[in-house]
């Protein structure tokens, strides 16, 4: 084939093959680099405003729903206030920690904030955000409410219980039988004779143990079987055994016995086994301390200020007050802590007191079986005090193993910020359950947290209640009414005097105060003056409540207001009552 004629005038470029292709001019490299400089750049910035948009997102969520979170230390989730109040601490600069300072720089901030929980006021890992939810969660005893693997549950640890009775294997075995141990001088006697009189002395060793049918092991074994079934039948028969005062056979028929079962069994999530070894662990521990009888023991006073029990909550719990400020003096401090001996009468001190509260707790099936416990740490020792934390944390240990499901909720109040640190060092050794039911609330929010759990009228004056010990005026049967005075506002109480001569009697407090109070009487007759009972002052929200009393001489009222100038709501809890010969009544 002809090869095709090459134009004229053009020259085919002679191509050097031993030489490798020319890199790239400057001016490309550099433009390559301006590009990639560029493009790190547009990276950096693109993920500086995902972060800034992220950022963004979350402040708006977070003032969408009124809701901060808490300490990373805590880990806790923030409890909402069941009327949407923020915490009721004074305005004062010096009174605010950084975190707790809210800005509501006008009226319409209320609103806004209104719904707002201080990061460090009020935690909680308790499923009742507010009294509502505490009076439906309460988890009921009787079968008809149980589940069908709940039911169960309790129906095989009922049979495991029964044959174990029967069979006297209630209480643990003896994994291993420890071997007595040889005397050293007699291993040495032994060395020392001729090797025939060893040989002669096994034969005979063997021979008696052969002859009599059982071994030194056997005797030990059998004489703990004789102590087991000694303990388990306590000398009046298996069937007598009880655990706080509730028969444990279930073919007794006595209704507490399914109520202490499902105590076990709630403590360890309705696995049967667990429930079980639980059960056996507690009486073991029961009866290798005596703790039948630890009633009957008596330590002293040095701590009776720390304990006291007073009424009950919404869902009829007792409530048991425990107070570490008397721990603040070093001399009960180092004589409770200062020595072992110290510590193990201080640690059974405790489980006399939750064996005195067990014995006020109801074990049918619809009654209260649980208790309320409150812990104030006002003025507790700090951390520097560590014998008293390994204490606290041996007796929780205690408690949480040998008395399950006994306390429905744990509040602390008061709590100082070193504690948020201690509670999560303590964490690791408590069950989800047992943490569960743990509530925390700083000085500022104590009234509020415990309303949630506990009537105005059951709570202690000196905890912002109503109540007050030996009270001539007023008991737990009268009932507590409630007003909220919103941010920058006014309101008034109005009660009625029907009659010349009568005595009105009145009971008020104020969560937080910070607010002006003043009392008069208003005769119905107009052309009568007004009666000044009490003049306009401001109380500040350290106060307690306010207690006084009227006599008229004739037909009218007492007006009390409450002039609230703060951007926060404040709720108001009152009672009152009409002394007359002729005429007795109450309103609430």
């Amino acid at each position: 084939m002809a090869e095709a004629a090459k134009p004229e005038g053009i020259r085919a470029p002679d191509i050097d093959v031993s030489r490798e292709p020319a890199g790239p001019s400057p001016d490309v490299k550099a433009n390559e680099a301006a590009q990639e400089e560029a493009a790190k750049v547009g990276k950096e910035d693109g993920e500086l405003r995902k972060q800034k948009q992220a950022q963004v997102e979350e402040e708006v969520d977070v003032n969408d729903r009124g809701e901060e979170s808490t300490s990373p230390r805590t880990k806790e989730k923030v409890e909402e206030n069941d009327q949407g109040e923020p915490s009721s601490s004074p305005k004062t600069e010096d009174n605010l920690d950084a975190k707790e300072k809210v800005d509501v720089s006008s009226p319409n901030a209320e609103e806004k904030q209104g719904d707002a929980v201080d990061v460090t006021g009020e935690t909680s890992s308790s499923v009742a955000t507010n009294k509502g939810d505490y009076l439906k969660s309460d988890e009921s005893d009787l079968l008809s409410d149980l589940k069908e693997n709940e039911r169960k549950a309790l129906e095989e640890l009922r049979s495991i219980v029964e044959e174990a009775i029967l069979a006297n294997k209630l209480f643990q075995e003896k994994k291993r039988e420890q071997k007595e141990e040889p005397d050293p001088n007699e291993e040495e006697s032994k060395k020392c004779e001729p090797k025939e009189k060893q040989i002669e002395s096994i034969e005979n060793e063997n021979h008696n143990d052969v002859y009599e049918g059982k071994s030194d092991r056997g005797k030990a074994k059998v004489e703990d079987e004789e102590e087991e079934v000694k303990c388990v039948g306590n000398d009046a028969g298996v069937s007598s055994l009880c655990i706080w005062g509730v028969p444990l056979m279930p073919s007794r028929g006595d209704k507490g016995t399914d109520v202490i079962l499902l105590k076990f069994l709630k403590a360890r999530e309705f696995k049967v086994n667990d429930a079980w070894e639980m059960l056996r662990s507690t009486l073991q521990y029961r009866k290798e301390n005596n703790i039948d009888s630890i009633l009957e023991e008596d330590f002293g006073c040095d701590y009776e200020s720390m304990y006291s029990m007073s009424g009950v909550d919404r869902r009829g719990h007792p409530v048991c007050y425990n107070v570490y400020a008397v721990f603040g003096n070093d001399d009960l401090y180092n004589k409770t802590f200062g020595t072992q001996e110290g510590r193990e009468k201080f640690l059974r001190w405790r489980l006399q007191l939750m064996e005195r509260q067990i014995q006020k707790l109801d074990f049918r099936p619809e009654g209260v079986s649980s208790l309320l416990q409150i812990n104030d740490l006002k003025d507790a020792p700090g951390p520097s005090r560590k014998d008293l934390r390994l204490a606290l944390r041996q007796a929780v240990a205690l408690l949480q193993e040998n008395y399950p499901e006994f306390v429905a909720t744990n509040i602390f109040i008061n709590v100082p910020f070193w504690y948020y640190a201690f509670n999560a060092l303590l964490s690791p050794f408590l069950t989800q359950r047992t943490k569960s039911k743990f509530v925390f609330a700083r000085a500022n929010r104590v009234t509020e947290t415990l309303l949630k759990y506990i009537a105005g009228e059951e709570i202690p004056v000196n905890y912002g209640g109503l109540k007050r010990e030996n009270d001539p005026d007023f008991s737990t049967d009268d009932g507590v009414s409630d007003v909220t005075v919103k941010a920058g506002s006014t309101e008034t109480i109005e009660i009625p005097t029907p009659k010349a001569g009568s005595t009105l009697v009145w009971d008020l407090t104020v969560i937080g105060w910070e607010v002006n109070y003043k009392e008069e009487f208003v005769p119905s007759n107009e052309s009568s003056y007004t009666i000044i009972v009490k003049k306009e002052r401001r109380i500040g929200w350290q106060e307690g409540s306010v207690r006084n009393s009227f006599k008229s001489n004739e037909p009218g009222k007492v007006v009390i207001t409450i002039e609230n100038g703060q951007f926060r709501r404040k709720r108001v809890l009152y009672r009152y009552k009409i002394k007359d010969a002729s005429l007795c009544s109450s309103s609430c």
